[in-house]
C-alpha cells in the first residue's frame, strides 16, 4: 500500500532552469573573462604571465647583479683588467633597462598591455643582456693569475643561466635570447683553443642550455596551470554571486508577494464575509418558509442551493485564511491539556447525520485510558473533522469508515481515519497533498472541495511536531494517520497525600 508523509509543500518563487541573472554581477562576470582572454599568443593569460615576470623580475632584480658585481669584483683583483668592470656596468646597465621595463609593466592595468609589443620589448631587453654575457664569454686574459680562467666562466654563466630560468620562467623565450649567443661565443672561443676542459665546459654549457630551458618550460606550464586554478575559482565565485543576487531578488520579491497576499486576504475577509451573512441568512429563511410558505417548491430549492453555495463559498475562505495564517507562522496555538479521545468521539457524533444520508457506518475504535494531550484543541478538532469529512465525502453508498485512536509503538498518540471508498491513485497522493490538489476520481465524482483539508492538516500537525502519513490503495480505500509525538503525551503525577495519611507519618 503506498504511503506518503507530509511534507513543506515547494513554492518556486523562481525557475531556476531560466537563465536568470543579475545584470550588474553577469557584467562583472563578463568584464572578468574578458580580462583573462586574449587574441594572439597563448590564448588565455598572455597579459597575466607577463605581469608575472614583470613582480618577478622586480623582485629578483639583486640576484643577477650581485653575481655580476661579485664576478667584476673577482675579475679585477685576479688581474683582468679594465674590461671586465665595462662589461660589469654595461650589464647592469642593460638589467636595470629590463627593471624599469617590468615596473612600468606591474603599474599598469592588465586590459591596457599590448600582450604582443610587450614580450618583444622584454625579449629585446634580455637579448641586451645577453650581448653583455657573450662580451663576458669572449673576454681573455693572459696575464690572470688565475689558471682556470676559462672555467671560472663557465661556472658564472651557469649559474646566471639557472638564475634566469627561475626568474624569467613566465616569459617564453626569455632564457634563449638570453644565453644562446653568450653559449656560442663559449663554445667557438674554447674551440679555437683546443683545450680539455674548455671543450668540457663548452659542452656541458651547450647541454645545459636546453635544459635550462625545459625546466623554465616547466615552470612555465605551472604558472600556467595556477592562473588557470585562479580564473576557475573567478568564475565559481562570480557564479556564487550570481546565485546569490538571484536569491537575495527571489527573497524580496516573495515578501513583497506575501505581503501584497496579506493585505488582500486582509481586506478581501471583510468584504466576502459581509454579503455572505446576508446570503446565507436569507436563503435559510426562504428555505425554512420562516416567513410563510412559497407557492413554488421551486424557489424553495433554488434557495437551499443559494444557501449550500454560499456555505460553499464561506468554508473555502476560512480555509484559506486559516492555511495562510499557518503559512505565514500567525496561526497561534492555545496549548492546554486535552483528551484526544473525546474530541475524536465529538467529531464522530457531530459527523454522524451526514454519514448516516449517505447509508454509511462510523465504527469507533478507542483505546483506554490515554493520557491527556497538551495540544490546541481547536486544531485537534479541526484535523479530526477535516479527516472524517474526506472519508465521508469519498466513500460510496453503504460503505464504512472505522475511526481509531490509540498509542503509537514510540510512545505517542494516533487518530486514525480509514474508509472502504475508490482509493487514490499511488502517482496522485503527492498531488492530493498539495495546496488545491484534487485527485482524478474526486474531479470524476464532481464532489465539492477545495484541495486544502489534507494541507491544513498537516500543517497543524507540523506545528504540533507531529506526522501526517497517507495509505491508500486504489480500489480497496484510504487510510489517513494523524500522528502526535511523544513530547506532547502528558504524564500522570500521583495524586497528593491527605491530612490523614500525612498524621500518620508523622
Amino acid at each position: 500500500m503506498p504511503s506518503q508523509r507530509s511534507t513543506t509543500a515547494d513554492k518556486f518563487i523562481v525557475d531556476r532552469r531560466k537563465p536568470h541573472r543579475n545584470s550588474d554581477v553577469a557584467r562583472a562576470v563578463r568584464k572578468t573573462r574578458d580580462r583573462l582572454s586574449q587574441q594572439a599568443g597563448n590564448p588565455d593569460f598572455d597579459r597575466e604571465l607577463l605581469k608575472l615576470h614583470a613582480r618577478a623580475m622586480i623582485g629578483g632584480a639583486i640576484i643577477v647583479p650581485l653575481l655580476v658585481l661579485a664576478t667584476a669584483a673577482t675579475g679585477l683583483f685576479a688581474g683582468v683588467g679594465k674590461a671586465i668592470g665595462v662589461w660589469a656596468l654595461l650589464i647592469l646597465i642593460c638589467y636595470a633597462i629590463v627593471v624599469f621595463m617590468a615596473r612600468r609593466v606591474d603599474r599598469t592595468e592588465a586590459g591596457e598591455l599590448n600582450p604582443l609589443q610587450t614580450h618583444r620589448d622584454f625579449l629585446i631587453g634580455h637579448f641586451l643582456c645577453g650581448l653583455g654575457w657573450a662580451w663576458f664569454a669572449w673576454l681573455g686574459c693572459d696575464t690572470c693569475q688565475v689558471d682556470q680562467f676559462q672555467l671560472i666562466k663557465a661556472v658564472v654563466l651557469l649559474l646566471a643561466m639557472a638564475a634566469t630560468a627561475i626568474t624569467a620562467s613566465s616569459l617564453r623565450g626569455a632564457l634563449l635570447a638570453t644565453f644562446a649567443v653568450p653559449v656560442a661565443a663559449y663554445a667557438y672561443a674554447g674551440a679555437k683553443q683546443w683545450m680539455p676542459v674548455e671543450l668540457i665546459m663548452a659542452g656541458l654549457l651547450i647541454v645545459s642550455l636546453p635544459f635550462f630551458a625545459y625546466v623554465a618550460r616547466r615552470l612555465n606550464r605551472s604558472s600556467l596551470m595556477l592562473l588557470s586554478f585562479r580564473s576557475e575559482k573567478d568564475a565559481l565565485i562570480a557564479e556564487l554571486d550570481t546565485a546569490k543576487s538571484m536569491s537575495d531578488e527571489a527573497r524580496r520579491r516573495a515578501e513583497d508577494a506575501n505581503l501584497a497576499k496579506s493585505r488582500f486576504l486582509a481586506s478581501m475577509s471583510h468584504e466576502l464575509r459581509t454579503p455572505l451573512n446576508a446570503i446565507l441568512g436569507f436563503s435559510e429563511v426562504m428555505a425554512n418558509e420562516v416567513l410563510g410558505p412559497m407557492s413554488n417548491p421551486t424557489y424553495r430549492d433554488y434557495a437551499r442551493d443559494v444557501h449550500d453555495s454560499g456555505q460553499h463559498l464561506l468554508d473555502l475562505i476560512n480555509e484559506i485564511l486559516d492555511l495562510s495564517r499557518i503559512e505565514a507562522g500567525r496561526y497561534q496555538l492555545n496549548e492546554e491539556p486535552m483528551m484526544l479521545l473525546s474530541v475524536v468521539e465529538d467529531c464522530c457524533h457531530m459527523m454522524e447525520l451526514k454519514a448516516r444520508n449517505k447509508d454509511i457506518r462510523i465504527v469507533q475504535d478507542f483505546e483506554n485510558a490515554l493520557p491527556r494531550l497538551f495540544a490546541d484543541e481547536r486544531a485537534v478538532r479541526q484535523i479530526a473533522l477535516n479527516l472524517l469529512s474526506n472519508a465521508i465525502k469519498f466513500t460510496g453508498t453503504g460503505g464504512e469508515i472505522r475511526v481509531r485512536v490509540g498509542w503509537t509503538a514510540g510512545g505517542g498518540q494516533y487518530l486514525s481515519v480509514k474508509d472502504n471508498g475508490p482509493g487514490i491513485p499511488e502517482d496522485e497522493i503527492p498531488v492530493v497533498l498539495s495546496a488545491f490538489g484534487q485527485g482524478s476520481i474526486a474531479i470524476k465524482s464532481a464532489e465539492q472541495g477545495t484541495g486544502l483539508g489534507l494541507p491544513i492538516v498537516q500543517s497543524l500537525l507540523a506545528m504540533h511536531g507531529g506526522e501526517f502519513e497517507l495509505h491508500s490503495k486504489l480500489r480497496e480505500g484510504t487510510e489517513a494517520i494523524a500522528i502526535f509525538p511523544l513530547s506532547r503525551v502528558m504524564e500522570e503525577l500521583p495524586a497528593l497525600p491527605t491530612k490523614a495519611v500525612a498524621a500518620r507519618r508523622r
